[in-house]
């Protein structure tokens, strides 16, 4: 398509097709739950746990088409994403918990063990399932379905509900793990709780984002949020913020120049972090 200026006609017409109206909503959810997670993650030095479980997500989904190859049947690469997904997560912290290597050590073990797994099982069908891989790699606007969209508006309805619920012990535990044992927490439990809503996020994402890219959305929001917040609750919702302008914007310039939008959406997030570096930089953070 080529590139349309930015007029009510314009809006329309994209608005008129389907699956755009499909792509806003996701990329909104996706904004939403993506920055709501990460800002514990990114607090707490645990970034690269996104990666991580894009990775092994790349694992879940080829098990799931090398299934549907092999059995002829559907077998939901999403569903066997999920599961693979969160049980990394919790392998992450049991590794962590129970033996003496720390978290980025074991969670590049899992990183590199999913991501081999995918590509040895890619490699079983001689290369059969490698071109229904790429829309999961790189992610597809045109390929969201009305069922993907409405597991994801549930999984995201489903994350959000579950943080605000224990927003005090994730925040507590965040900041500081040694007094929140002393104040009765489960600390072990947050721990997987917060990994395993990061799973449903990677996997939720994962189809607009394509796992390459589906952990900036943790990461670059909540960056360009602490260039300018005061406290740790403002962040939260500049981030939020920060991810929609990224992803309405990101989807849109993909629809209007026929580009990949979890590039597009990354790359929007990144000048929208770099506007709020230079921002913080020359005062326009408020005093706390």
């Amino acid at each position: 398509m080529s590139p349309t200026p930015l007029t009510v006609e314009f809006v329309t017409e994209m608005l008129g097709y389907a699956f755009m109206r499909r792509a806003f909503v996701a990329g909104a959810c996706i904004a939403v739950v993506a920055p709501l997670v990460g800002s514990f993650l990114v607090h707490r030095q645990l970034a690269m746990i996104g990666d991580t479980l894009a990775h092994t997500a790349f694992a879940g989904v080829a098990i799931g088409l090398f299934l549907g190859n092999l059995l002829g049947g559907a077998v939901s690469p999403y569903l066997t994403a999920l599961v693979v997904s969160v049980f990394a997560a919790l392998l992450v912290e049991l590794l962590s918990e129970h033996t003496d290597v720390y978290n980025d050590v074991s969670m590049t073990i899992v990183l590199a063990g999913g991501f081999a797994l995918g590509t040895v099982l890619i490699s079983l069908t001689s290369g059969g399932i490698a071109v229904s891989v790429n829309q999961y790699l790189f992610g597809s606007l045109s390929t969201l379905t009305r069922d993907s969209v409405r597991i994801l508006v549930g999984l995201s309805a489903f994350v959000v509900a579950v943080v605000v619920l224990t927003y005090r012990k994730l925040l507590y535990v965040t900041f500081d793990e040694s007094a929140a044992r002393v104040a009765g927490i489960d600390v072990e439990w947050t721990n997987r709780l917060l990994v395993v809503l990061t799973a449903l996020v990677v996997v939720g994402a994962m189809q607009m984002m394509g796992v390459i890219l589906v952990a900036a959305m943790l990461v670059v929001p909540v960056a360009a949020a602490t260039q300018l917040a005061r406290s740790f609750r403002e962040a939260v919702w500049f981030a939020v913020v920060a991810a929609q302008v990224a992803a309405l914007s990101g989807t849109t310039l993909s629809y209007a120049y026929g580009v990949a939008a979890g590039g597009t959406i990354v790359l929007v997030a990144i000048v929208v972090y770099l506007v709020a570096a230079v921002a913080g930089r020359v005062g326009v953070r408020r005093p706390a």
